[in-house]
């Protein structure tokens, strides 16, 4: 999704730039990179495999985060928990089937994200300020 906001940010403003609007153009590419790396899973921690961040949870009780890239939720809960959120375990349901499975299970079926357990408690698009809390 991100790569696809870049190709279409140099599209657009490729031909701003030929058209003799460079301003434009410049403008259009910096608006198209910056919602590609919103979106992208550069703005979130580097993430895990639901297997290490089970196995690291047990020792340490810290949170797992289930994201997707994309997600508004995700990234809201990923903002409000500013420096925070290095703290917690990332797991990207869209490269982790894993994660996937595990989101479906605590679901009943659906891959609703974020989806954040800390030990036996699971909750889904959990309100921000509990995460927080977790992570103090």
């Amino acid at each position: 999704m991100a790569g696809a906001f870049l190709l279409v940010g140099l599209l657009t403003s490729g031909s701003q730039f030929l058209a003799g609007r460079a301003l434009l153009g410049l403008f259009e590419l910096v608006a198209f990179v910056a919602v590609g790396i919103v979106l992208s899973p550069l703005a979130f921690p580097r993430p895990t495999t639901a297997a290490e961040a089970s196995r690291l949870a047990a020792v340490d009780g810290r949170p797992i985060i289930y994201w997707r890239p994309g997600c508004s939720y995700c990234l809201r809960l990923r903002r409000k928990l500013g420096r925070r959120a290095r703290t917690a375990y990332w797991v990207n349901i869209w490269s982790d089937p894993a994660g996937a499975a595990a989101v479906r299970a605590i679901t009943g079926g659906d891959e609703t994200v974020p989806t954040v357990v800390v030990g036996n408690e699971q909750r889904v698009n959990p309100d921000p300020r509990w995460v927080r809390e977790q992570l103090a």
